[in-house]
């Protein structure tokens, strides 16, 4: 059910009553299973509904200056289009990545679980703000960094983020990606993530199988990407290694 990944990712960044987690519960929704590559939302809809992801991997993208540019990753738990609740037409299309199982609440349904808990009304613009925050983190680290430490950050993350909502296992994790999907979130070519990977491999810091991806020193790996978690906001650091139980 949607709302179990929902409710362990608000309550990473936020307090819930008990009846808020029982309005979080009781949200109809549809749920939709999508394929690698199928596109969720496109550019210029007018949604009448929100996604939460279940399952899988979403990404944000679109085409800039002919280059496809992905600009943002969401995990199970994430909302990536909560602001359509006031920004009405997409400027971005939504792509599942491998196979993602999502569910659709209606903005209606939406606005009068809104209307009647400022609780919720709260967590919701907090999660909205966060977004923000990994954005504006985004921006900075394609303007800033080097490839290598470019990549780590991203590879850190995800970590942090699947840790968030009991999804890293022993700092391992599911990365539906290819070095393409790679190269379009980092602003580098295929050929230099391919190199930059095999360094970060070759320093024993990072393991990117097929689709499981694996950070084998995490600390050495933070620090080679200058990656600090506070913009993620959590209201606990996350446990360097296990599922968090709180998310089962």
């Amino acid at each position: 059910m949607p709302h179990r990944k929902l409710i362990a990712r608000l309550l990473s960044v936020v307090e819930l009553s008990e009846q808020d987690k029982v309005r979080l519960e009781q949200l109809p929704h549809i749920i939709k299973t999508f394929g690698d590559g199928d596109r969720i939302a496109r550019q210029g809809d007018v949604p009448v509904h929100c996604a939460v992801v279940m399952t899988g991997l979403l990404s944000r993208r679109r085409v800039v200056s002919e280059r496809n540019q992905i600009s943002s990753i969401y995990v199970p738990g994430d909302i990536p289009d909560l602001h359509t609740l006031h920004l009405p037409v997409l400027d971005h299309d939504l792509r599942s990545e491998g196979t993602s199982t999502v569910a659709f609440i209606s903005h209606s349904h939406l606005r009068r679980m809104l209307r009647e808990s400022p609780g919720l009304t709260n967590a919701f613009w907090r999660e909205t703000l966060i977004h923000a925050a990994i954005y504006r983190e985004w921006v900075e680290n394609l303007g800033s960094r080097a490839a290598l430490p470019r990549i780590a950050h991203l590879f850190c993350e995800l970590a942090t983020r699947f840790e968030m909502v009991g999804l890293l296992d022993n700092d391992t994790f599911r990365l539906p990606l290819t070095q393409q999907d790679l190269a379009d979130a980092c602003g580098l070519s295929t050929v230099h993530v391919n190199r930059t990977v095999q360094e970060l491999r070759k320093m024993g810091l990072l393991d990117w199988r097929g689709q499981i991806a694996y950070v084998l020193r995490r600390e050495e790996l933070e620090t080679v990407a200058e990656f600090s978690a506070d913009y993620l906001h959590a209201l606990k650091v996350p446990s360097p290694h296990g599922i968090i139980t709180a998310a089962e």
